[in-house]
């Protein structure tokens, strides 16, 4: 199970998953066309974590980058993933890669799903000759009306 400390929000984590990599200069921000943030996760209700981001890209001079947070339970993620991937194949493409961060911090109160609350996020670079190659020709959704998780609605973090 991994936590964070109450110092921490749903914004410092997703901030750790993209600062690292380019730090480590794997990222320049001047060659990323879309950010795209996907979570459970909501801290401010008014606005995407990819805000908070942003002052990343502001720091380095690129501040045109598209893309939005997608927040819908364990779906948000994959719903930012297919996001950034339909940009890359379509028109609006300008050859600039994306990023893709799926993140959450979920806390559960007691019973039978607290094993499953964690916390964490991961950033993806979405590009174009990739060493992973998605079939996009292959995929499928389904969604319906359930009740998928067992929070505390008194919990900071939804």
């Amino acid at each position: 199970m991994g936590f964070c400390s109450d110092s921490e929000d749903i914004n410092s984590v997703c901030h750790t998953a993209l600062h690292g990599p380019i730090e480590r200069n794997i990222i320049n921000l001047h060659y990323i066309g879309r950010l795209e943030i996907g979570t459970e996760t909501i801290i401010d209700k008014s606005k995407s974590v990819k805000t908070f981001l942003m002052t990343l890209f502001a720091k380095e001079g690129a501040t045109d980058v598209e893309g939005i947070g997608s927040t819908n339970a364990c779906y948000g993620g994959t719903a930012a993933l297919f996001n950034a991937m339909n940009w890359v194949e379509s028109s609006s493409w300008d050859g600039r890669k994306a990023i893709v961060i799926a993140g959450d911090i979920a806390v559960y109160g007691k019973g039978p799903a607290r094993p499953t609350g964690s916390a964490g996020a991961v950033a993806m670079l979405i590009g174009p000759d990739a060493p992973l190659v998605f079939d996009c020709g292959v995929r499928n959704i389904f969604q319906s009306r359930c009740r998928e998780s067992i929070y505390d609605i008194q919990s900071k973090f939804i």
